[in-house]
């Protein structure tokens, strides 16, 4: 298959491209290499695919891949250079994992999200319609569920209650989306991933904050004093859940599946782990809930099990050493 990956450069996008490579698959990656958090991390994922070098609207080709692995920086809301690239690839398939990320950012900045999140993805699905690509999958998120009571969270359960503008934009991606499958017969696949996590993390995620605070002896925020719940998923096991959508066959022209670890860690525990595996003791800020946070998620993935022979496999503590050994090996070469 030739593949588009929106958000290449990003933690997911970078893994995703690396496992359809390995499979023998051509990607083309796109990435706007934002500053939301550390541009030099992005770069170092690029350099792991071979893009040495990145230019404005321009393509770069692997020196691993070679033309296999081809990247261009372009930002989704671009209605010129984005076409351009439709018009001179035949898209097999599209993988959306761009987007501006963050729950807590959103409540900061919201116009970014509302440029990236909604009109980005509405010029993507544009691209899709008017040069007919015809399986889409997109990633969604979590937050969609809110507060909810209802545990563990499942697709059939309603989500119109959103307690971020981040989780109001990946709904409205849901919306969208169903909009041009109904209408264009574009075969759309949309994932809520929960909590990801793993080497070459967001710095501004949990796991990376915690890992970096406790090899630099910063204290570290726990938020509603410790009463938090996710359902923290390994990159590996939210990958592969990706790959089954895009090369396995569903008759379904739309649906939304949660892709988790389907068993919520208590935060503190969590913490507790890192401190296991690293041999060190974290200074701990107890903090109350903050705005746009959830308490708990908690997927229910039968649905996904089922139809794309799905299980996460990766135990929170095998992760944890995974993340751990790779943030050692990074920084002992990028200082």
């Amino acid at each position: 298959m030739r593949v588009l990956v929106t958000g290449a450069a990003g933690f997911i996008g970078f893994h995703l491209c690396v496992k359809l490579l390995k499979l023998g698959h051509e990607v083309v990656g796109l990435d706007n290499i934002n500053g939301y958090y550390d541009i030099k991390l992005k770069m170092a994922r690029l350099k792991e695919l071979g893009i040495e070098e990145v230019f404005e609207h321009k393509l770069s080709e692997s020196t691993i891949y070679n033309s296999q692995f081809q990247f261009i920086k372009i930002s989704l809301e671009d209605q010129i250079h984005l076409p351009q690239l439709f018009q001179k690839f035949e898209f097999d398939a599209v993988c959306n994992l761009a987007a501006q990320a963050g729950v807590r950012y959103s409540i900061e900045d919201p116009m970014v999200y509302a440029e990236s999140n909604i009109i980005g993805f509405l010029n993507l699905l544009e691209c899709m319609r008017n040069f007919m690509v015809k399986k889409f999958v997109f990633a969604s998120s979590s937050s969609v569920y809110g507060n909810s009571k209802n545990v563990p969270f499942s697709t059939k359960d309603k989500v119109d209650e959103p307690i971020s503008l981040y989780a109001a934009s990946k709904k409205a991606n849901e919306l969208m989306a169903h909009t041009y499958s109904h209408l264009f017969g574009i075969q759309t696949i949309g994932l809520r991933f929960f909590t990801v996590y793993g080497p070459w993390g967001r710095p501004d995620m949990a796991m990376f904050l915690f890992t970096d605070a406790i090899f630099n002896e910063k204290p570290i925020k726990v938020f509603n004093q410790g009463e938090l719940y996710r359902d923290f998923t390994y990159i590996d096991d939210i990958v592969n859940g990706v790959v089954a959508t895009l090369t396995q066959n569903n008759e379904k022209n739309y649906e939304i599946y949660n892709i988790g670890n389907g068993n919520p860690i208590k935060l503190t525990d969590f913490i507790d782990a890192i401190e296991v595996e690293t041999n060190l003791k974290f200074k701990r800020e107890l903090y109350p809930m903050q705005p746009g946070d959830v308490e708990r998620t908690w997927a229910d993935t039968s649905e996904f099990e089922k139809e794309y022979n799905y299980k996460a496999s990766v135990e929170v503590s095998e992760g944890i050493m995974k993340f751990i050994s790779w943030y050692k090996m990074y920084y002992s070469t990028h200082k």
